[in-house]
C-alpha cells in the first residue's frame, strides 16, 4: 500500500464527471488499498478517487461515529439519492473540509438523509441509508465523482471567502498536489 499525492483544487480532474469502473481487478483493489492509506494519513473522513488523480466512480469513507454502515468502506459507482436539505443559510455547525481545498472550512446546508446504492470492491451491490454527518459525508464523496467540490455548492458570504482563499493559496490551476504525512496541508 501507498499514500498518494492529493490534487488541489484547479486540477482538472477534480473538474470533470469521473468514469463507470468496469474491471474489478487487482489494480481497483491496489487503487482501494491506497485510497484508505491516504485517507489515515491526511487525515480525513472520505476520498474520492478524483482526488488523488483517478478520474473513476469510486470513493472511500472511514467514519466511526455512525451505526448505519461499517465504520469504513468503498462506494463504486454509486448513486445517491438525498432528501430535501432543511431552507435556510448554514451556520458554523455545518463546516466543511475538503482535502482538495485542504486547511479550509466553509459552512453548506446538506441534505440530513441519504441511500446510497453502489457495488463493493468485488462488485456486488449494497445499500446504506445515512443520516446526519455519514449523509454528509457521502453527499461530499458523491459530488466529487461528479466533477464537484463542495466550494462549487457554496452561497454568499462564505462563496467569496472560498474564492479569496483560492487566490490566496494560488491554487486553481492544473498540476497542484499535496502529499500527506509529508506537507503540513490537512483540512
Amino acid at each position: 500500500m501507498s499514500v498518494l499525492p492529493i490534487t488541489i483544487c484547479g486540477e482538472p480532474v477534480l473538474h470533470r464527471p469521473a468514469a463507470t469502473v468496469t474491471e474489478f481487478d487487482a489494480d481497483l483493489r491496489q487503487l482501494v488499498d491506497d485510497m484508505f492509506e491516504t485517507t489515515v494519513a491526511a487525515p480525513g473522513v472520505g476520498l474520492a478517487a478524483p482526488q488523488v488523480g483517478v478520474g473513476k466512480r469510486i470513493f472511500v469513507w472511514m467514519y466511526e461515529d455512525q451505526d448505519e454502515a461499517p465504520s469504513q468502506g468503498v462506494a463504486i459507482n454509486p448513486e445517491l439519492w438525498i432528501s430535501p436539505p432543511d431552507p435556510g443559510l448554514p451556520d458554523e455547525s455545518e463546516e466543511e473540509g475538503c482535502l482538495s481545498f485542504p486547511g479550509e472550512r466553509f459552512a453548506l446546508r446538506r441534505s440530513e438523509r441519504a441511500l446510497l446504492r453502489a457495488q463493493d470492491i468485488d462488485g456486488n451491490p449494497f445499500e446504506i441509508q445515512a443520516s446526519g454527518w455519514f449523509a454528509r459525508i457521502l453527499q461530499h464523496e458523491f459530488d466529487h465523482l461528479s466533477g464537484l467540490l463542495y466550494v462549487d455548492r457554496l452561497v454568499h458570504p462564505e462563496n467569496r471567502a472560498a474564492q479569496k482563499a483560492e487566490r490566496r493559496n494560488g491554487w486553481g490551476k492544473p498540476g497542484l498536489t499535496w502529499m500527506p504525512g509529508v506537507d503540513n496541508l490537512e483540512s
